[in-house]
């Protein structure tokens, strides 16, 4: 926590302003920013660093919406589209970072693509002491695309994406042969009827 005291009758008005707006400035890495005035203190949290304590705004629904959409949109984009501030923009992202909701910008791959590559659902039953190995040890394959719990005779459902059917066995084999799993059943798919 930064303090700065200023004293109101012996600094000019421009010097405590540029004092506050630095202990402002340094303290967006901090958190928290503290200016004492000859009787008058104030203590304030940064916004941001508070931002996971409230709710996602509508304009934040909006922002998120686009990035959904594009995420390798512009600042610039983002503002127009949105009709705010490039700055509001900004500090919206920074907020959403912060706060979790926005945990990082990545790679969609494109329809055109996904239809090259042969998917299968592999449910997954796991010999329960060994669950958490278990998870890693998929997370390390890369045709492994996602990994969900779920209840019933199984423990796991696996998406697989392999370039082909013969890479799909192979994939299918090793995780067969992982220590904690018990037995998998495969479900090739074999046509996408719709995605959201």
């Amino acid at each position: 926590m930064l303090l700065v005291l200023v004293g109101a009758e012996t600094m000019p008005l421009l010097y405590w302003l540029a004092l506050a707006m630095c202990s402002i400035i340094i303290n967006n890495l901090i958190g928290k920013y503290v200016i004492l005035t000859e009787g008058f203190s104030k203590v304030s949290e940064h916004p941001l660093k508070s931002a996971n304590r409230s709710a996602i705004s509508k304009e934040d629904e909006k922002l998120l919406a686009v990035l959904q959409h594009n995420a390798r949109a512009s600042i610039s984009d983002l503002a127009r589209q949105l009709s705010v501030s490039r700055s509001t923009v900004q500090t919206r992202l920074q907020k959403l970072e912060l706060s979790g909701v926005i945990k990082g910008y990545t790679v969609e791959y494109g329809d055109a693509y996904l239809a090259t590559l042969v998917a299968a659902h592999v449910s997954i039953k796991v010999r329960q002491k060994l669950t958490a190995r278990t998870n890693i040890e998929l997370k390390q394959i890369p045709q492994v695309a996602a990994l969900y719990a779920i209840s019933g005779e199984y423990d796991l459902i696996a998406i697989v994406q392999a370039q082909n059917t013969e890479q799909l066995s192979h994939i299918l084999d090793d995780i067969g042969n992982l220590e904690g799993v018990e037995r998998t059943t495969s479900s090739v798919i074999l046509e996408t009827k719709f995605k959201r």
